[in-house]
Order: C-alpha cells, then structure tokens, then sequence
C-alpha cells in the first residue's frame, strides 16, 4: 500500500479478509471456463491463496491477455496454498446438460484439493456443490482475488487444451475460436460437419452430425479412428506433438505424441465390426513395422529430440456408431 492507498490486490481481498479476521484460511475462489462454446469441455478451478499475498495483474481472466493469462497461471501455481482443476468433457456435457455438467467441473476441482475447504467463493449465482460453506458474488472473477486467480487457471488449462485439438481439427480454426462460435467456425460446421468433439446437444450442432453411411467410407472411417485416438490422449492430459507425420519413401506415423520421458509413436487401426476383425497387431507387418521405425528416426532428428521413444498400437473398434478404443503400450517391437 503506497500512502494510505489499498493495491488492486488488496482491495480484491475484501471478501477473503471477512473470513481471515474471524479465524477461517482455507478459502477457496472457484470459477469456471468453457460454458458457451460448441465445442471441447467446461473446466473449474479451485484456488486458496495464503492471507494478505499481492498477486498484481491478477483479475478476470476475460480481460487479459493470452500472454498475460500464461504469465499470471504460472505466478498463481508457484504462490497458491492449494489448487484444483476439474474438467467434463463434450460427452457428459450432452448427458448432463451444461448447468449440471459445470457444477460437476467444480466439484472435481474441489475434490482434487490436497486439503478440504473451509469456504468456497464462488463465481455468479449460487452452485451445486452440497457441504460446503458458500458464498457467491456476482462478478466475483473481478471482485475476489481467490475467484480471479481460479478464473486464470480454468482458462487456461481450457485454451491449452483447444490448442492440441486444433492440431487434430484444423479445418475448425480451434486454436483462434477456442471452440465458440464465431462465423469461421460455424461455416467449418456446415463444409465438414461436426467432430466427436463437438458437444452434439448444442445448436447448431446437431444439425450436421455424421451418419452411419460416413462410417463406411473407409477414408473417413480411418480418420475418424486417428481423431478419436488423439484426443483420448489429450484427454489423458498428454501432449500432442505431430499427426501423419509423412516421410517420402519411408513411412508414415499416424500419432506422436509425449507421455512424462517418452516420445510416443502409434500406428492406429480402425474397423468397423469385428468381422474379420483380429488381433491389430497381425495387421502390421515387419515391413510395414521397420518403416514405422525409419520414420520415427527421422523425427527425432528433425526435430533434435534425445528422449526415450516407444512404439504403439491403438485400435478403433466401432459397434453400431459407437467406439471402442485400445491402446496396446510397446505393440511394435523394434528388438
């Protein structure tokens, strides 16, 4: 404070100052990312910070930068007492409806806290998160410094998210629209039709979902396994570094991607019965297996990478319209 001048930071204590003078710290500020857009999920954040900290910059997300946002979400990691983040994706959202759906994101990130809440602050009206003392405050993301910090770190976790699946759908323009609705990606709608990612509740999403008869495109179908597989990997929170990574004369690898110290190369396989299905591993063989292996070298010394690499099979099984996937962890043998 510069001569009897309260910092922005300060001032957004308010609300968390009421429960620190009557003895209460775990305070937790939850906001949330993700209602409106047609596409990818709803992500929560729960954040306690420690009493009196000075975190400037920190406000609603929506009025920062992206760059800003990134600087801010690493500040808030380091200086936190607690945090969690809860995420439902397009599948439940559609089961659940976005309101219910949203109040389970903050649930999760409640629930992921090291340690149980005393009070939550939440933003808006009121949630459905039962045991818990709370409080909501309309325009809390740019009232409360707990609710701000939360808003920061849903968001973005959220756009990090959007990011990987723009490498799998870039005819959507993700990585701009973060899945709303802009004019872009409403006409990506109507040219291409929805993705699984789409959340098919929506309008007007629902108005171009695929049909079985694209499903006997093998084309599409086989596209449509790669899709589904990569975004069970960024689901799983792993990074996807390349799709169809092509090398002339060598090979092609349908998935890369970095799971902790490794760098993963999958081949994916995609039918639509069981019939004459099998095991996907009898799909490829040795030739097929050492031009996979060709290619990932190449890979690795585009792109300078000295990391442990490993080598899968995923198989998509569609039953109906309706996917089983599997991934069989060290499927090529490269002994």
């Amino acid at each position: 404070m510069l001569h009897g001048i309260a910092s922005k930071s300060q001032i957004m204590l308010t609300f968390e100052n009421k429960y620190y003078a009557r003895g209460i710290q775990r305070i937790a500020g939850i906001d949330e990312a993700g209602r409106g857009p047609l596409s990818g999920p709803v992500v929560a954040a729960a954040v306690v910070l420690p009493a009196g900290i000075e975190l400037a910059g920190v406000r609603d997300s929506k009025k920062l930068s992206a760059r800003k946002r990134e600087l801010l979400f690493d500040l808030i990691r380091q200086e936190a007492t607690d945090m969690g983040i809860g995420i439902v994706h397009e599948r439940q959202i559609d089961k659940l409806n976005i309101l219910q759906a949203t109040y389970l994101a903050m649930r999760r990130a409640v629930g992921s806290l090291k340690m149980r809440p005393e009070v939550l602050l939440v933003d808006g009206n009121p949630a459905d998160l039962p045991g818990f003392q709370q409080e909501s405050i309309i325009h809390g993301d740019d009232r409360s410094l707990s609710i701000a910090a939360a808003s920061i770190l849903a968001k973005v976790t959220r756009d990090r998210m959007m990011l990987q699946y723009d490498k799998v759908y870039p005819e959507y323009c993700l990585k701009k629209n973060k899945g709303y609705g802009t004019r872009e990606h409403l006409e990506a709608i109507r040219s291409f039709g929805a993705t699984p990612i789409h959340r098919k509740s929506f309008n007007p999403v629902r108005k171009y979902l695929p049909t079985f008869a694209d499903l006997k495109d093998k084309r599409k179908l086989g596209r449509l396994g790669e899709q589904l597989s990569a975004g069970g990997l960024i689901k799983l929170g792993y990074e996807i570094l390349d799709l169809n990574y092509n090398v002339p004369q060598v090979g092609e690898i349908d998935i890369i991607h970095r799971e902790g110290d490794e760098i993963v190369f999958s081949e994916v396989k995609t039918q639509l019965s069981r019939r004459n299905w099998g095991d996907p591993l009898d799909q490829i063989d040795l030739r097929k297996r050492d031009r996979i292996i060709a290619a990932a070298s190449t890979f690795l010394q585009e792109k300078g990478i000295v990391q442990n690499a490993r080598f899968d099979v995923i198989s998509v099984q569609f039953y109906g319209s309706k996917p089983v996937i599997k991934r069989i962890k060290s499927g090529l043998s490269v002994v």
